[in-house]
């Protein structure tokens, strides 16, 4: 196999997700049955990574436990920085690796398909690109970062909602945090990435104007149904996928409903 066709993961799985409440860290609340961490990763496999980074941070030791597996690589984020600081964290596991393409999941986002993760895949080989992202339209984008394009519909930079304009925030496509991105640019971007915005962090998001100042390809492939790439930050948006989940939407069909999953999901 060409180097260039190898595909490996990287999952963000560092945050500790105040916002659920919660001493537990995000990635290990259960989502019918399992922790929603589990359905990134089997994602990842799915779609066939033949390395999959998993990056943690809170409760690092209590999430290697849990996923004790020989073929997962585990690297800690120490300080919470952003999510381009997170990636950076995953940079000596790629030492010696002769180029290929990485795939970067989010471990809260536990409904996306193996199938769009797959029509992401190969929008970006099909277009050549450096960077690919996956977005998807929202009526309201509220805090999620904004999606600018050109006339020609290539990515131009991703804003994120604190930073973004007025006019910016009227834009409806939004990033998920989902991308595909040629190793020898990734690691060699966010090693450049500042922190220069209103949260003081390393955005992974500032790699796409990276790219295209070095005329690079960058694209963006539309998830069709917004639900599915919904991330979990709420105790109310952990119970929602619950029953999304229950009812058959989103999961890779490997990942999905594990026996006696309903007594996990409450409301």
């Amino acid at each position: 196999m060409k180097a260039k066709n190898v595909l490996s993961a990287i999952v963000l799985a560092a945050g500790k997700g105040t916002r659920m409440k919660s001493d537990l860290a995000k990635v290990l609340h259960p989502v019918c049955g399992r922790p929603m961490l589990h359905y990134s990763l089997a994602v990842a496999r799915s779609v066939g990574a033949r390395k999959i980074v998993c990056v943690i941070g809170h409760q690092a030791d209590d999430i290697r436990r849990r996923f004790d597996d020989p073929g997962l690589i585990f690297v800690e984020q120490r300080e919470q920085l952003g999510t381009g600081h997170a990636v950076l964290q995953a940079r000596e596991a790629f030492a010696g690796d002769d180029g290929g393409t990485v795939l970067i999941l989010c471990g809260d986002v536990p409904l996306l398909r193996r199938e769009t993760v797959e029509a992401l895949l190969a929008r970006h080989a099909a277009a050549g690109a450096a960077v690919t992202v996956m977005t998807t339209l929202l009526d309201d984008p509220g805090h999620y970062g904004r999606v600018a394009t050109d006339a020609a519909g290539q990515v131009v930079k991703i804003v994120e909602a604190r930073d973004a304009t007025p006019a910016e925030r009227e834009i409806r496509e939004i990033n998920t945090g989902i991308y595909c991105v040629e190793a020898g640019f990734l690691f060699e971007a966010v090693a450049g990435i500042g922190n220069d915005n209103a949260q003081g962090e390393y955005y992974l998001t500032d790699i796409v104007e990276m790219a295209r100042r070095r005329g690079l390809a960058v694209r963006s492939y539309v998830a069709a149904n917004s639900e599915e790439v919904m991330g979990i930050n709420t105790p109310a948006e952990l119970a929602r996928a619950c029953r999304l989940m229950e009812a058959g939407g989103g999961a890779t069909p490997a990942a999905r409903m594990p026996e006696g999953a309903g007594k996990a999901c409450t409301e």
